[in-house]
Parts: structure tokens; sequence; C-alpha cells
């Protein structure tokens, strides 16, 4: 009986913990460059069931005959690196990757990547994210922007009045769901080489949005709102049957 207990809470644990990912990406629906993330629920462990016919004492060794689950729990996450749907915005300073690719942005905590194209000219004359985090060049090297009309081609040259200034530092990966992590916000922490080869298209004047479907993702929330009820349920009635059973034993002592 505790093992149904067992059962039942760990599958509102799982539950909750996949509402709230639900809850952060429906929350980042429309942020540009967002990537969903995934959730997987696994088993969380077995134990063997004996069964012994007869009298225990003239057959004290019981058959084996299976396993029992004990519940569920929560699996990795996985980020969903698909492409998301491209909207003109008209800003020169908006940037979409088309396809695979990572725009390199340098932060306090080291180099970074990022698919939020959300671009600006600060003070001293950088390309900056809208965090402030300089854009990096092919070199690795912050961007610095001469006064005049900014033009990004689609392989990432910068010209500024018809001078090439810089190169957009744009990375490919084998595997992003493998060899990068997120890193808070939209950045990804990864390898500081490419792991792929290829080129990387640009555009200029708009953004990539996110990925997230939002259908599919309130779909999921009724679902494990109703899992969680489901298992919230069989707490209450595992809690009732282990109340009578302790009432039938103090009756029976």
């Amino acid at each position: 009986m505790i093992k149904g207990f067992y059962a039942a809470v760990s599958g509102m644990i799982v539950n909750a913990m996949r509402q709230n990912v639900l809850a952060h990406n429906i929350a980042n629906m429309q942020t540009p460059g967002f990537k969903q993330v995934l959730t997987t629920v696994e088993d969380f462990t077995h134990t063997e069931v004996d069964y012994s016919p007869g009298n225990l004492l003239r057959d004290p060794a019981p058959a084996p005959v299976g396993m029992l689950g004990l519940g569920a729990q929560y699996g990795p996450e996985f980020v969903d690196f698909a492409q998301g749907g491209l909207m003109m915005t008209g800003n020169l300073y908006d940037l979409a990757i088309q396809g695979d690719g990572f725009f390199r942005v340098q932060t306090p905590d080291g180099l970074r990547y990022t698919r939020d194209g959300r671009f600006l000219r600060d003070a001293q004359n950088n390309l900056v994210t809208i965090e402030g985090y300089p854009v990096l060049s092919m070199g690795n090297q912050p961007i610095r922007l001469p006064e005049g009309d900014f033009n990004v081609r689609p392989d990432g040259t910068i010209t500024v009045n018809g001078a090439v200034v810089a190169q957009l530092g744009l990375s490919r990966f084998q595997n992003p769901a493998a060899e990068l992590s997120r890193a808070g916000g939209n950045l990804f922490a990864g390898p500081a080489q490419s792991t792929a080869q290829g080129t990387v298209q640009v555009t200029q004047g708009a953004l990539e949005m996110s990925n997230a479907n939002p259908t599919r993702l309130m779909t999921e929330m009724v679902e494990v709102a109703r899992s969680y009820e489901a298992a919230q349920k069989m707490v209450q009635n595992q809690d009732e049957l282990l109340g009578k059973a302790i009432a039938s034993l103090g009756r029976i002592g």
C-alpha cells in the first residue's frame, strides 16, 4: 500500500515539473529566437514481485513472477532547435538566421551563442544584443560600427557606407541538442569552435520568432493538469485505504 503512495506522489511531482516547463515555453512564445524545451518522463525504479503457491512452510522459496514499477521520475530536458518562423520588421539592426547557425556574443561568463537577432548600436557604436552584450565577429572581437549606412549581406559581412567593417561571428554545430546547453535567457553555452562545416545565411530587417507551437502547448498543459489531478486522486484513495486498514487492525487487536 505504501508503494501505491510512492507511485501516486511521484506522478504529482513529475507533472508539476512538466507544468513549469510548459509555462516557461508559453511565456516565451513571442520571444524572438526562443527555442522550446521538451521534457521526458522515466520509470523511477522497479522491485521484484514473488509468488509462493501453497504453504510457505512447505515451499519457502517463492517464484519470481515479474517486476513492479514504483512510479515515475522527471527525465532529461531537451532543447528543440527547430527553425522558427521569420517576421519582417524593417529594422536594419534586426538580423535572422535561416537554417542552422548561431550568433556569437560575449557575456561576463564568456562566449555564448544565440538565435535572438534583436541587435542595437550602443553609445560606443558597438553592435550589441538587447542585454548589452557585444556581438562578436568571426575573429571573436566586438564589432565597432562607424557612422553611416549599415548593411549586412547574407553571408554575415557587415558594411557601412559600402565599406566592409567586419563579418558576423556565425557558428554551426553538428548536434546542437547534445553540444549546447541553456545558459539563461536566449543564450547557450558550448564549444568555442564550430563542429559543423557549411555557410549560414543571414536576413537583415527580420527576426526569427519562437518555435513554440501555441496549440500543442495548450493541449499539453491540459493533459498534464489532468494527469496531476488523477495522481492526486490516487493519493487520496491510498490514504483512505490505509486508514481503513489501520482501523481494521485496531479492531482485531
